[in-house]
């Protein structure tokens, strides 16, 4: 028997609203805020989720510098990189300069944190 279950991920942030809504519109999922908090989650499955909480004089990670380390990151799985791409650019992420991969692109939230669009590829 497990000690705990439904593990949670928070990522601290400026303005948790504005995250908390940038991922719900990336995921097609919904998003609340929760005082200093906003939560976004799957309407088919509300246990899937995860939060943003506010932080003063937040820092965002400087990947792939140890400066700053980014500590975790989400990946995204979608079918055409070119077009998830430019469709996330549209909803206010930016583009890493840091690109190391060919089936994978490396973007910002509006925080700072970075994340990946990833394609599935066979084994």
């Amino acid at each position: 028997m497990s000690i705990a279950r439904k593990p949670y991920f928070v990522l601290d942030c400026p303005e948790p609203l504005a995250l908390a809504t940038f991922y719900g519109k990336l995921l097609d999922w919904r998003y609340k805020e929760q005082d200093d908090w906003a939560k976004v989650f799957d309407p088919a499955d509300p246990s899937r989720a995860f939060y943003f909480q506010g932080v003063e004089d937040y820092t965002p990670p400087d990947w792939p510098g140890q400066v700053v380390p980014q500590q975790m990151h989400i990946d995204v799985e979608v079918d055409d990189l070119d077009e998830a791409e430019a469709a996330t650019l549209a909803l206010g992420a930016s583009k890493h300069p840091h690109q190391p991969g060919t089936t994978f692109r490396v973007l910002l939230d509006p925080a700072g944190h970075p994340f990946c669009l990833c394609t599935t590829t066979a084994d």
